[in-house]
């Protein structure tokens, strides 16, 4: 079969691991989830994941918390869900390891690129947690900066919406969304697909990013095949 793609991050959000639910883990979604990239899996792709941390942490929505604190436990949030991910994975037989950017070695290695290369190598699906290991970067600058490491050919944003809209769908009943988008124009418009920061690192190092519903696992697989979903953001 002739795949569209043969290194993938998937950018995963921590809301799609709760469900319905909105917090915490649900164990069907999560295993939903790892059916569809032990698909990739056994397609032969080679896949590094960054999950976030929202189902368990939103930041200082306070606005109390000192910034870096609130921003070292959405770092523990995202461990939580990669170390669920990757028993899950586990379960059905994937071979996975998780690499975290602040050391814990009593439950991940440590992140190393060139170690992480060598596991997609050998087909190990790779967890990437704990963001950049730095307060003030979100996980999509995450998914960014580790893409650009394992020199991945695209990345996979799997989100609660169905591509880029040019105004909040879940508002907007007239909201019209993108089949297709420029970096630039993302920048230019400041569309809420990620932050500029991620979006800037993806433009300057010509990785194209494809946003797409996660409601339905087995997009991961559509869109690794090249069916037409979601919004593909690239330049020209």
């Amino acid at each position: 079969m002739d795949l569209q793609y043969k290194r993938v991050l998937l950018k995963l959000s921590g809301e799609a691991l709760a469900g319905e639910k909105k917090f915490g883990l649900d164990y069907d979604i999560v295993s939903k989830i790892s059916k569809s990239i032990k698909d990739c899996v056994d397609l032969g792709v080679q896949m590094g994941i960054v999950v976030g941390g929202g189902n368990f942490w939103r930041g200082r929505s306070s606005g109390k918390m000192d910034r870096t604190r609130a921003d070292h436990m959405g770092m523990l949030a995202t461990v939580i869900n990669s170390l669920a991910l990757a028993d899950a994975l586990e379960a059905l037989d994937v071979d996975v390891r998780v690499q975290t950017a602040i050391a814990m070695q009593a439950v991940a290695e440590p992140y190393i690129r060139n170690r992480a290369v060598r596991h997609l190598e050998k087909g190990r699906v790779v967890i990437f947690g704990c963001g950049t290991g730095n307060p003030f970067f979100s996980t999509d600058t995450t998914s960014s900066l580790r893409a650009a490491e394992i020199e991945a050919d695209v990345i996979f944003k799997a989100t609660m919406v169905d591509g880029v809209y040019d105004k909040d769908p879940n508002k907007y009943s007239d909201a019209v969304r993108y089949d297709s988008l420029t970096f630039s124009e993302v920048l230019n418009k400041e569309l809420n697909v990620m932050d500029m920061t991620a979006a800037s690192m993806c433009k300057d190092n010509n990785i194209p990013v494809l946003v797409f519903s996660i409601d339905n696992p087995e997009n991961i697989v559509k869109a690794l095949k090249g069916e037409k979903i979601g919004t593909i953001i690239k330049e020209a």
